[in-house]
């Protein structure tokens, strides 16, 4: 029998480091600033997974971790794939509670805890079943780091096919449970791949990239997205422990590739120091995991002289879609996410199944070598999720235009349907977000006895502005049919959203369920 050809995530990205080991692959700006080389990835890497090795761990075991953003957290992450287990990343906001979820459902044979955390997380850990925990800080100690240390420097990287899982990362939860969806060295390895070449992530033969690195790494935008990405491309990284506008844009001239949430951009903007002079050496800045305000995609462009690259990706798929990097490839488009990547099929279909007409509104689904494997310990809601030919069904909608371009409209379990009607809160957001005053809103469906779901809208004010509501649905009523006019307005003074910058839409509608009762 021929023995399946290894596809170790881990393998992969080693492959892509420079030959230059002992160049700085890393540099922490903090104080004072900690610079690491390639060299220390190799052997801390090495370290970590014969730390793991000597556990005698089952075959396909979960390595759950919550720890807060340090060098060594990455390290960590790495060497996990390395040792050939899988890596289950999770938010340090998390409570007991859905730690203790989140560890029953995965059963993980390893939990690493910040030390602050250890004599209360051990404990929920050990009677959940779990064999070994460990703490890492991001001050550089911590348990896991001192055992680490015994071990040798030099490790062969498991051998791991395409199939194989290598981490399980938990949706957000916005209703509902976490479901961990489970993601293979295949299914990260062909996404990275493919970014590498359509992004045009440069070598250090060829120039050589700099990622400033400001987003968490416990979700895949900050730890496959970016971190796969400059790692394949031997790139250095310039590693914030949390996003600082004013420290971002100060390392702007040092940088050449910036990842972020719309948040960020926001922040960013907010900055004297954001000019085009300071974006010199930049020749990307990329943005996802929640939708982009058309404001700030033109506001960036006038202030930077550099257009925003939005995309669009879930926890399940990794990367999904992208407007072009290369001009040859055609325009980078506000309020899109894009085209489909390559490898990647994308169509929109009716509620019967039916391929709906170009522009048209419908479900989007998707499939390609980048798709999950399933839901952990989920069979029938796996199921679900894909119709015949393995399309997957992300739970978004949105429509395909003429050009190819994707407009996502929201998700399906936001569709309010009203009286009989459709209403796509997108589309009432983006009428909102262009009436004077306004810097945001969020619109979402609540019971009503008449027609089913009313339409609610809460809206936050630009600084020195004062919102009414009563004048803003008055406008509204010029602009759109009346069964999508919202019943009510709430001016606030922000949306509540979660880590990643996505608006927690379930939590407005709990805030006034009992509004028409």
């Amino acid at each position: 029998m021929t023995q399946a050809a290894d596809t170790n995530l881990f393998t992969a990205l080693r492959a892509g480091f420079p030959a230059e080991l002992d160049a700085t692959a890393i540099e922490t700006i903090d104080e004072p600033p900690l610079f690491y080389t390639w060299r220390d990835i190799e052997r801390a890497t090495a370290m970590f997974a014969n730390l793991l090795a000597s556990l005698d761990l089952p075959a396909g075991a979960r390595i759950a971790v919550q720890v807060d953003k340090s060098v060594e957290s990455l390290l960590f992450y790495l060497a996990v794939l390395r040792a050939g287990f899988v890596y289950l990343p999770l938010n340090p906001a998390y409570k007991s509670d859905e730690i203790a979820y989140f560890i029953g459902n995965a059963g993980p044979s390893v939990f690493v805890c910040a030390p602050k955390d250890f004599a209360r997380l051990s404990a929920l850990a050990f009677s959940a079943g779990t064999t070994f925990v460990f703490s890492l800080g991001d001050d550089h100690g911590g348990s896991l780091l001192e055992r680490a240390t015994h071990f040798s420097d030099h490790h062969v990287a498991a051998r791991r096919g395409r199939d194989e899982l290598a981490a399980i990362v938990y949706t957000s939860g916005t209703t509902g449970r976490s479901k961990g969806a489970m993601l293979t060295h295949g299914n990260l390895l062909s996404n990275a791949l493919t970014l590498k070449s359509f992004w045009g992530w440069r070598r250090p033969e060829d120039g050589g990239d700099v990622l400033i690195h400001a987003l968490p790494i416990f979700h895949v935008h900050g730890l496959f997205v970016a971190s796969h990405g400059a790692l394949l491309a031997g790139a250095k990284m310039l590693w914030l422990a949390r996003f600082n506008a004013a420290k971002v844009a100060a390392l702007l001239p040092r940088a050449s590739v910036f990842m972020g949430v719309p948040t960020l951009y926001v922040r960013l903007l907010g900055e004297a120091s954001l000019t085009k002079q300071a974006c010199r050496s930049m020749r990307l800045f990329i943005s996802g995991s929640a939708p982009l305000l058309l404001e700030t995609f033109d506001a960036f462009r006038e202030r930077t002289g550099h257009t925003i690259l939005e995309r669009y990706g879930m926890s399940e798929t990794v990367m999904l879609t992208s407007n072009p990097y290369d001009a040859k490839d055609g325009e980078r488009r506000g309020g899109t996410v894009g085209l489909p990547l390559p490898g990647v099929e994308l169509r929109v279909r009716d509620e019967p199944g039916r391929l709906v007409p170009q522009g048209e509104i419908g479900s989007i689904e998707v499939r390609g070598p980048n798709v999950f494997a399933g839901y952990w310990g989920m069979p029938e809601k796996t199921k679900e999720e894909f119709v015949e030919g393995g399309w997957f069904k992300t739970g978004d909608v949105g429509r395909i235009d003429a050009d190819g371009y994707v407009v996502i409209v929201g998700r399906s379990k936001d569709l309010i349907i009203s009286g009989g009607y459709n209403v796509y809160p997108a589309e009432i957001e983006s009428v909102l977000n262009e009436m004077p005053g306004v810097a945001e809103s969020a619109v979402v469906g609540v019971p009503h006895a008449d027609f089913g779901e009313a339409v609610v809208a809460v809206v936050v004010a630009r600084p020195g502005a004062a919102l009414d509501g009563a004048a803003l649905l008055a406008a509204l009523k010029t602009r759109i049919a009346n069964f999508k006019v919202p019943k009510a307005i709430f001016v606030v003074s922000e949306l509540p959203r979660n880590a990643m910058g996505k608006v927690q839409k379930n939590l407005l509608r709990d805030a006034h369920r009992a509004l028409f009762a």
